[in-house]
């Protein structure tokens, strides 16, 4: 351990910002942080899934529907200075703000939005879904995503969703807008410049992209024309330090000014510290184990009730996870609208023990495949733990990002301990990753749905997501995801075990840096020093 966080200070402390200063006590307007970056596998807002790539796209691009950092729970126009709602129910049309440009100086015109709106079901990647929702797919999108002038698009939906639900997922990183003219400069083979995009930018937000070096580090340079205003910071740079015991330290050394992935006891032991500051956000991500049920074992409903049952929900989050992650046992994050706070299940060995007996597989081996950052590793270990009392020999597989998240995507997984957060601020977005599984074929390919994942489908829950989806009626919808999210604590293939709060710690002298409910609600342009 010494020699590898030893590695990590030289390296970090050797490396030169592109302007020839060093890492070691960052400028006034430099702002570096220390974080696990290792899930970064793209940066076109058109596949990326992950949680950081998010976070940068949020700085990178301004998304037609936005939650601005000042007022991070008011959804908002970004690209988009407003919208009409026509009687339909159906058509939206938006004003597109005028003066906006692309960091390439290219005015943010309708075609734009018309392109950036359009790739995304054409290119059919990921987070596609939260398009394809509304009735969308390549054959038909460009008729229903239609320029109605030099300052207006419309958007016409055929799914029956409330406006209510399309405007926020308008807000997902999938709505950012990206400067068609640039990107279609740099399309190979008619791939719409994903090739290109995956590690460039073409946005109009607070920054542009200036470099990412995969696991080793992303630089964001700032957009002086940005419609709020010039950052205070001229850079942002994020580096790989997986450890975060090699990011305490870096932090203490005065080497970076914010570490992102500090453990509870870490950020205990800097209690006091005259120079540091500790700042807590309520995240809406949560923390689940999940059963591939195409496997021969864990397709039995009664193991998958005894995995919960074999689970310390409450030792983990009053000693390692303490002040980061609190027990949630249901799939909509704990203090929005329609939350179900109801937890369940505890560690109870014995009735585990019993599910087991019953179904005639005492004993069983399992792999569990997690994430190598903190706190996926310690959780699994747990699990494994515990799981050997109830008579399961569970064998733990650690992957990076770029490894684990395509396994699972492609259903190759057994056991898996992830993290999930809502692609938008409906429970709609986490129902349909959840519960609705419309297609179980595994050549159906709906990877950003997680009962897909998991080959779960139940033909009713199906017909129930969607009914909550449609209906009008706000009370008679949050009673139908209250529904949902009780059945699928007893019938989905989940073990749902965590809700996030995020722990940042940072310098006393940096401020503005904020972090919002949802994954990539993140935002940089208001630090100072």
């Amino acid at each position: 351990m010494r020699r590898i966080v030893r590695t990590v200070l030289l390296l970090c402390g050797a490396l030169a910002l592109d302007d020839g200063s060093a890492l070691a006590d960052p400028p006034d307007n430099i702002f570096v942080m220390a974080k696990d970056i290792g899930d970064v596998i793209t940066l076109d807002p058109a596949e990326v899934f992950e949680f950081t790539a998010g976070e940068i796209v949020a700085n990178v691009y301004d998304r037609l529907m936005m939650f601005e950092p000042e007022d991070p729970r008011e959804l908002t126009g970004g690209v988009a200075e407003s919208y009409a709602i026509q009687d339909d129910g159906e058509t939206i049309v938006f004003r597109i703000r005028d003066g906006l440009r692309f960091h390439s100086g290219n005015p943010v015109r309708p075609e734009d939005v018309e392109f950036s709106l359009e790739r995304v079901v054409k290119l059919n990647k990921t987070p596609a879904f939260i398009f394809t929702q509304f009735g969308w797919n390549a054959a038909n999108v460009e008729d229903l995503v239609e320029i109605v002038d030099g300052s207006h698009v419309r958007i016409t939906v055929t799914a029956g969703l409330s406006p209510g639900l399309v405007l926020n997922a308008l807000s997902a990183g999938v709505a950012s807008v990206i400067d068609k003219e640039r990107v279609l400069a740099h399309e190979t083979d008619g791939d719409l410049g994903q090739g290109w995009l995956r590690s460039h930018s073409a946005g109009s937000g607070a920054f542009w992209l200036g470099r990412w070096k995969a696991n080793e580090f992303i630089a964001l340079e700032a957009n002086a024309e940005y419609r709020h205003g010039a950052p205070a910071m001229r850079r942002v740079f994020l580096r790989h330090v997986p450890e975060p015991s090699a990011q305490r330290l870096l932090l203490e050394r005065g080497d970076v000014d914010m570490a992102r992935n500090l453990t509870p006891d870490q950020i205990r032991a800097l209690a006091g510290h005259a120079d540091l500051a500790v700042d807590s956000y309520p995240k809406g991500a949560i923390v689940y184990l999940a059963a591939n049920t195409s496997h021969p074992v864990l397709g039995n409903p009664a193991v998958v009730q005894a995995l919960r049952h074999a689970i310390d929900y409450r030792g983990m989050a009053d000693s390692f996870l303490a002040g980061q992650f609190s027990v949630h046992q249901a799939f909509w994050p704990a203090g929005l609208w329609a939350s179900y706070t109801a937890t369940p299940y505890e560690l109870d060995i014995e009735k585990a023990r019993s599910l087991l007996g019953r179904a005639e597989l005492v004993p069983f081996e399992v792999r569990i495949d997690t994430l190598t950052s903190s706190p996926f590793p310690q959780i699994a270990q747990s699990i494994q733990a515990t799981f050997a009392e109830a008579g399961i020999d569970a064998r733990i597989v650690m992957q990076d990002g770029k490894t684990l998240w395509p396994r699972y995507r492609a259903r190759k997984h057994e056991l898996i301990v992830a993290r999930w957060s809502p692609d938008y601020m409906d429970p709609h977005s986490n129902a349909d990753a959840f519960a609705h599984n419309p297609d179980n074929r595994p050549e159906a390919m709906l990877a950003g749905v997680l009962a897909w994942r998991n080959a779960w489908a139940s033909e009713e829950i199906n017909e129930r997501t969607i009914e909550a989806r449609d209906t009008q009626d706000l009370a008679a919808r949050e009673a139908m995801y209250l529904e949902l999210q009780k059945r699928l604590q007893t019938e989905g293939p989940y073990a749902i075990m965590f809700q996030q709060s995020e722990q940042v710690v940072r310098r006393r002298r940096v401020e503005g840096f904020m972090s919002g409910v949802n994954f990539d609600h993140v935002y940089y342009r208001n630090v100072t020093k």
